[in-house]
């Protein structure tokens, strides 16, 4: 029977280097990650969050084939940590199962673990100290104030809890890429920050980029999971109290069902996801940083509406699939305007700013809403149609989003707006303007430590 085997993981605290051993069926795989060197690799937090990436960065190579077995080797698992491991690899590879026509429910084993010792606390986090003022770049930490960590990738989500965050605690951005390489979309609104950033690369084995060339299975992987262990390294060793994400509430709702089973893109970005790496960080030795997402309870909608207000991010920030590439030569450097991410945010923020102003933003492919070629594009996001496998937000506070857009006057000459807003008025379950409001404020319940918000 073919099995996915942890082989080990080593650390060099000199290197800052993290590396992650795995084999399947006689095939070796070495994954690299790398992060600030210094001495604190070598604390007990250190070496948990390294093991945390371990664990998750072998979804990567186990998806090769997909084998029914998964053997953890010398490595131990508590009870809560063999269920979190087991549902990120059933849940989080459900698209790239779905994809591929095949079932993921691996058996796993490991060593028995030893005697269990109680669970450490969180990191101490000091008292909440008032805030009359935004925290510049310039700024030098005040004593006792929370010192977190904001995972970044360019768009609106992220800038949006950065810009919340700041007021709150002294922020270091979070960016993690392949050895060498930034991407524009990235470092353009961060510069607009002007907070620090702590950077990580990752290399994964390169073997996995010649995926066809070896028969290996291809398809998503629950990366923001493999991403959220390697900030939890980064925020012990930059002595930072919390992992502080973007995943707002609609990340939690699948993008479909099938054989009665959720499948989510979005997976690792889930509210079940959170609450159980949470709970792996609470049950570990260490004390560990926190991990939230301070948009949990808050929908696209009211992101959108929060992003229209930062102006200064409007000419930098960019979401679209064609910004990140691995190909460099492939990468633009501009909105595509036409795939569904940028639909998506065109649709999302269009209900808060002038057309003109997402024209300019869209300037050199032209706005995706000024394409009828895209209608049906726009009405999978409406849920007239098969949901993209993307990071896009939930069908009822896009169908809103349609709604309040095509009310704006300078929308009124907007044929392929107008159009969907007309088709879905006539929808039974088209949602209010008392939705849409309700849309504006918290929805459901967040993980937001009390000091955070």
């Amino acid at each position: 029977m073919s099995v996915f085997r942890y082989e080990s993981f080593a650390t060099d605290a000199g290197r800052g280097l993290l590396t992650c051993n795995y084999s399947l069926d006689g095939r070796e795989f070495a994954e690299r990650v790398t992060l600030p060197p210094g001495p604190r690799w070598d604390t007990p937090a250190a070496q948990a969050a390294a093991r945390l990436i371990f664990l998750l960065a072998g979804v990567s190579y186990y998806k090769t084939a997909a084998p029914p077995a998964i053997d953890l080797g010398d490595t131990t698992l508590t009870e809560r940590e063999r269920d979190f491991l087991r549902d990120f690899y059933v849940n989080g590879l459900a698209e790239f199962a779905y994809r591929n026509g095949i079932t993921i429910t691996p058996t796993v084993s490991s060593m028995p673990p030893a005697p269990s010792m109680p669970p450490a606390p969180s990191m101490q986090l000091a008292p909440t100290i008032p805030l009359e003022r935004v925290v510049g770049a310039n700024d030098t930490p005040e004593k006792g104030r929370r010192q977190a960590l904001v995972p970044f990738g360019g768009g609106i989500d992220s800038i949006v809890t950065l810009e919340h965050i700041r007021q709150r605690a002294d922020v270091a951005l979070f960016v993690v890429s392949r050895p060498g390489d930034t991407y524009d979309a990235i470092e353009r609104p961060a510069a607009v920050a002007g907070l620090p950033i702590i950077r990580a690369s990752r290399l994964i084995d390169p073997q996995l980029l010649r995926s066809a060339e070896n028969g290996f299975l291809n398809g998503h992987v629950p990366v923001t999971g493999i991403i959220s262990a390697i900030a939890v390294l980064a925020a012990v060793l930059g002595e930072r109290d919390a992992v502080v994400m973007s995943n707002e509430w609609s990340a939690s709702v699948p993008t479909l069902e099938f054989d009665g089973r959720p499948v989510n893109h979005q997976y690792s970005k889930s509210a079940q996801f959170e609450a159980a790496l949470r709970d792996v960080l609470t049950e570990t030795a260490a004390p560990m940083p926190e991990y939230f997402s301070w948009l949990r309870d808050r929908t696209e909608l009211w992101v959108g509406h929060e992003f229209a207000s930062l102006a200064r991010y409007h000419r930098t920030f960019r979401s679209c699939n064609k910004a990140f590439y691995t190909e460099k030569a492939r990468r633009l450097d501009h909105w595509c305007g036409e795939c569904d991410k940028c639909c998506f945010i065109d649709l999302i923020l269009a209900p808060f700013l002038p057309a003109s102003e997402l024209g300019e933003i869209f300037a050199v492919a032209s706005e995706p809403l000024g394409k009828p070629e895209l209608r049906e594009k726009f009405r999978a996001l409406l849920g007239a149609g098969t949901k993209p496998f993307e990071c896009v937000g939930e069908a009822t506070e896009c169908r809103a989003a349609v709604l309040l857009a095509a009310a704006r006057a300078d929308r009124a000459s907007s044929p392929l707006l107008q159009a969907l807003a007309t088709e879905v008025r006539s929808w039974p379950d088209t949602p209010t303007a008392i939705d849409a409001e309700q849309m504006l404020a918290p929805v459901g319940g967040n993980f937001v430590p009390a000091e955070y918000t």
